[in-house]
């Protein structure tokens, strides 16, 4: 009977030590070191961003045509940042491209009609950002 045990015990942790460890999904994009913009400021990320569809919390932007393509609405040290839990939007040009480097700049692009900002709650992630 020990011995059987032994056995199936052996088996159990032969199989667990095959499978392929767990991992959060990633996004379908990955950052460089430089992710984004604040303000105008440049932040950093150090780790990869991990996928959590519609649990986003703080804004953050995807502007194409620019070559730092994000910007964040919050940082850390700023109120109401939440760790990078980020709520994903993708911002489309309706006029020749320009740099936004703000949240404020993105808004104010949008009121004058020059890009259209849509929520894409489904590319909702996680990364946490530096400055």
């Amino acid at each position: 009977m020990i011995k059987r045990l032994s056995l199936v015990v052996l088996a159990f942790v032969t199989f667990v030590a095959v499978l392929p460890p767990a991992q959060a999904a990633r996004p379908g994009f990955v950052f460089p070191d430089i992710c984004c913009y604040y303000n105008g400021a440049v932040m950093r990320t150090v780790v990869p961003p991990a996928a959590f569809p519609n649990e986003g919390q703080d804004n953050f932007y995807v502007v194409m045509g620019q070559a730092i393509f994000g910007v964040v609405g919050v940082a850390p040290g700023a109120p109401g940042y939440h760790g990078g839990h980020w709520k994903f939007h993708s911002v489309t040009w309706n006029v020749a491209a320009y740099p936004l480097t703000s949240e404020s700049a993105i808004l104010s692009a949008t009121a004058a009609g020059d890009v259209t900002v849509t929520r894409n709650a489904a590319n909702d992630f996680l990364c946490p950002i530096q400055p």
